[in-house]
């Protein structure tokens, strides 16, 4: 579990590419010592386990499904990547929960200046746009933003200058592809309300339920 506040903006060192998937290798000013083999570091959203590790240096594992599903294995070497390391229990929760799930990948349309803020429209396909709400949290490559607004296939958000200097948001552009992991607990809600059969009813206990947590 993640938070979606990125702790270092690494870079791509290699990758080593097979016919089962790939081997990631990233440069980084984490501090490597307080790693381990088997920890989670979210790299550009997408949680990885680490596989090995040294001095500002770590490497995971990256699946076929994970290559098909992100926008990681498009990243050539030498390419910025925003890293977080696990949350702990006795962290600080500063962002949302995040799970390094990826969930689609967004194009950006429009980036624009507002104000001291950068403002991005994003393209998104309907499904995906369904689970974001005006206000809601969203993770973009593993960031933590606050949705503007959003239609049937585009959201808008709006990134203030530290945000914008301390991740890749500060190179994206129109065109630009970026990993969303929507809200948790909307996700959840979702199915819910979606109904057990897929056919939009509401069971008993789904009704019990979302009126308990006050969804209803």
């Amino acid at each position: 579990m993640f938070t979606g506040l990125i702790e270092d903006l690494g870079s791509i060192r290699q990758w080593r590419r097979s016919s089962e998937g790939a081997r990631l290798s990233v440069a980084c000013h984490l501090p490597m010592h307080e790693v381990a083999i088997g920890d989670s570091i979210a790299v550009n959203g997408v949680c990885l386990t680490v596989v090995a590790c040294g001095d500002g240096l770590f490497s995971a594992d990256v699946s076929p499904e994970t290559l098909q599903c992100s926008t990681l294995g498009a990243l050539p070497s030498g390419a910025p990547v925003n890293l977080e390391r696990a949350l702990r229990l006795s962290d600080r929760l500063g962002g949302h929960l995040v799970t390094g799930h990826i969930d689609a990948v967004a194009t950006v349309r429009e980036r624009t200046r507002d104000g001291n803020a950068v403002r991005f429209i994003f393209d998104i396909e309907a499904p995906i746009a369904r689970l974001l709400v005006e206000k809601g949290s969203v993770a973009i490559d593993g960031i933590s933003l606050t949705v503007n607004t959003v239609d049937n296939n585009t959201f808008a958000l709006a990134v203030i200058p530290h945000t914008l200097q301390a991740t890749t948001l500060r190179d994206c552009q129109a065109g630009t592809r970026v990993n969303i992991e929507t809200d948790l607990i909307g996700k959840y809600v979702d199915r819910l309300l979606r109904g057990r059969e897929g056919d939009g009813s509401k069971s008993a206990l789904d009704l019990q339920f979302l009126a308990k947590h006050n969804f209803l």
